[in-house]
């Protein structure tokens, strides 16, 4: 008997599999998904066993596999069709594909054990020489304890009876000790009722068939109850003994959605996203593995749960962008639980109050289903949007808050409600130059400003991470005459303090949530009315539920907006209705305060209007005339080097040669990429705009293997970019 096994190594001429042979001892134990060590070369390696032969090369030495690396972690069927699948929808390799779907200390590379045990104490003989035992030391008063204690609970943690005593009982044999692994993460299952669902939810959760493969976009507006309508679906699922899947785009969605499911389900859920310890991630992925959990709630690569007999599907806030993977493999999760809808012939469900165009045009044509919420789900109003015009707030040098910001502000506190701020970048200053010889800071490594981060007086590149102190003078002129543009969360939170020093204020971006379990600390004392104000980037904006907040301050909505991308206004859309939607959630009447340089903006009116309807009219008018999804498709090509000259130079070779083997396509570019250089390497992008394509894959599969031996250029393909 031999396997096929996909080595580790993720080269792209090595995107194959070896023969190897079975030992004897290994026989029956060996299966498909399986990973093991083998020989390769002249070194010792990992792989995933692909599936078994009796067909083999006999003219060539076929070596042995070693040993199973663990009998327990496997890759089913599906998800060995699904690497396939990954492998010809993204023109990935097919082991990054696979490593894809395993939480890091289980990936085919990882060296790593990281169970957790504990040591019990349990008798080891016959009871009847423990009960002459009992007999013959009447006075060995601690140790009878112990043996009545483990003739009663059969197991005690070692810790809890530890001493001379237990380890005499050891010495002898009576007892032994027994290694049992445990769960990091252990929930009781107390378990709470369901929320009663209002007539227009019901509707909408009586409308999903299930044992069907079908495609749902639940459109609800935000505050319209979407979460408890997916745990009755869930619900639903579990009593038709089956399993459910909801994906969350980021880790701060998942403390207020993971709360409410265990309230609901108990132990009975495992999560899966990357705030998780490297050992959590590997219990909960157990718990799924070893069908102790019935439900699984994650983050984007939960997509791949090993999950069983699947009932339902869920996607939550479909529209976000973190559903799709920018490196390799770039996987969307909706398309891959598009896929898997059909293996389990079950229901997909994307609910969103912002869906994106694509889902939203796909619904109107009748591909996906319509579902839509059009009230909250305790009858509160929709907030009352402001525009205010900064243009005139700077004649008044209101520079950072208006004047009309300021005063709902002190209302909400005076008031003791809550309020929200966003701004969406964040940092103290965005530019920092010198006025006299106009020197700026920028990242030597990058084609990119650096950031300044006042708290610890560091200039930082938020794209390769390099960091640098601010010194007092010019490096360039030696002058004092640095000055700081641009605003970031930093900035707006000592402002803020300055305007309201009394008000207790906690931000909450990528420089305050490093820590583990601190989205939930910060989420968790801003619930409990331990804060006043939360400001914060784009990770505030949506999925939270705060009762008290009745105000939503968004400060410079114009950043987004200006964005040089065709989905810049789609995007901001999304992000300042979602922000919007956090105030008046309750019963008082929330407000937003949105500050512009451009008040007149189409897409900031239909905000202002709460009007998707009219927003996705127009915007789908405008990608029509220049042909962007959803009426054409898009692949992305980029050519990188370390060196100027190569990247223009393979570049245009690249396009050349699109040229000659696409047909019926447009060609855009070659050009330089948003961000030319990055970590030293220059990056060009050619943009492929097409309907239909019949050999596109096939041109782009044989581009990418053109470019397998260069050591100086290297291509990325993306078939579904995201970000152009």
């Amino acid at each position: 008997m031999y396997a096929n096994v996909l080595v580790e190594y993720n080269v792209k001429s090595l995107d194959k599999s070896f023969t190897y042979k079975i030992p004897s001892n290994l026989v029956d134990k060996i299966k498909p998904g399986m990973q093991v060590i083998v020989p390769f070369g002249k070194s010792i390696c990992n792989g995933f066993v692909l599936n078994l032969t009796n067909e083999v090369n006999e003219d060539v030495e076929i070596k042995s596999i070693y040993k199973i690396k663990n009998e327990e972690i496997i890759l089913n069927q599906e998800l060995l069709a699904l690497g396939l699948y990954l492998k010809e929808t993204t023109l990935c390799n097919l082991i990054s594909a696979y490593e894809a779907m395993l939480p890091s200390d289980v990936k085919v590379k990882s060296k790593k054990v990281n169970n957790k045990y504990v040591t019990y104490i349990k008798i080891a003989v016959a009871l009847s020489k423990v009960e002459d035992y009992i007999k013959d030391h009447a006075r060995s008063k601690k140790q009878i304890s112990i043996l009545n204690q483990l003739l009663e609970e059969e197991m005690v943690l070692k810790t809890a009876i530890s001493g001379t005593s237990l380890n005499e009982l050891l010495r002898i044999g009576l007892v032994c000790e027994e290694q049992v692994q445990v769960y990091r993460i252990n929930k009781d299952n107390k378990k709470k009722d369901l929320v009663k669902l209002n007539d227009y939810q019901m509707k909408v959760f009586d409308e999903v068939v299930f044992n069907e493969a079908k495609t749902y976009l639940l459109h609800g507006v935000t505050g319209s109850g979407k979460t408890e309508i997916y745990i009755k679906w869930i619900k639903k699922a579990l009593n038709l003994k089956k399993t459910a899947l909801l994906l969350v785009p980021e880790i701060t969605l998942t403390t207020q959605i993971v709360n409410r499911l265990y309230d609901v389900f108990g132990c009975d859920i495992a999560i899966l996203h990357s705030g998780l310890s490297d050992g959590e991630r590997q219990d909960e992925y157990l718990k799924i593995l070893r069908k102790e959990v019935r439900v699984v709630v994650g983050t984007r690569s939960s997509a791949f749960a090993p999950l069983e007999n699947i009932g339902v599907m869920i996607i939550d806030e479909e529209h976000s962008e973190s559903y799709k993977q920018e490196n390799n493999p770039k996987y969307d999760a909706i398309e891959v639980l598009k896929k898997r809808s059909l293996n389990h012939q079950c229901p997909l469900i994307l609910g969103s109050a912002t869906p994106s165009l694509d889902s939203y045009a796909r619904a109107s044509k009748g591909v996906y289903q319509l579902l839509e919420l059009n009230k909250r789900a305790n009858d509160a109003m929709l907030p009352i949007i402001h525009l205010v015009n900064m243009e005139e707030e700077y004649k008044k040098r209101n520079m950072i808050i208006s004047s009309m910001l300021k005063e709902f502000m002190e209302a909400r506190l005076n008031n003791h409600e809550q309020i929200i701020l966003l701004l969406n970048r964040r940092g103290y200053s965005t530019i920092l130059n010198c006025s006299n010889c106009g020197f700026t800071y920028k990242c030597p490594h990058c084609d990119i400003n650096l950031t300044y981060h006042k708290t610890n007086n560091h200039l930082r590149c938020h794209y390769c991470g390099y960091t640098t102190f601010l010194k007092d003078k010019c490096p360039n002129c030696k002058s004092d005459a640095i000055n700081d543009f641009g605003l970031g969360t930093e900035k707006l939170e000592k402002e803020v303090s300055k305007l309201f020093p009394s008000a207790r204020i906690i931000r909450m971006d990528a420089d305050t949530t490093t820590k583990k379990n601190s989205h939930d600390e910060i989420i968790k004392k801003f619930a409990n009315y331990e804060y006043d104000i939360l400001l914060g980037t784009q990770m505030i904006s949506k999925g939270l539920d705060f009762p008290k907040v009745t105000l939503v301050g968004i400060v410079n909505a114009d950043q987004s907006l200006n964005m040089p991308d065709f989905k810049a206004s789609e995007r901001t859309f999304q992000l300042l209705h979602q922000a919007s939607g956090r105030a008046g959630r309750s019963s008082s009447i929330g407000e937003v305060i949105i500050q512009t340089m451009n008040p007149t903006d189409y897409t900031l009116n239909c905000i202002k209007d709460n009007n998707y309807q009219m927003f996705y009219k127009h915007e789908m008018q405008i990608r029509k005339n220049l042909k962007y999804p959803p009426y054409y498709y898009l692949a992305l090509v980029k050519i990188i080097s370390k060196d100027y000259d190569t990247v223009l130079k393979e570049s245009n070779k690249v396009y050349k040669y699109l040229l000659k083997n696409l047909s019926n396509v447009e060609i855009l570019g070659p050009t330089t990429a948003p961000i030319f250089k990055m970590n030293n390497k220059y990056t060009m992008q050619i943009i492929i705009k097409y309907r239909k394509a019949d050999n596109l894959y096939k041109v782009l599969k044989e581009l990418d293997n053109q470019y397998l031996l260069d050591k100086l250029t290297n291509i990325e393909i993306d078939t579904s970019p995201k970000n152009i």
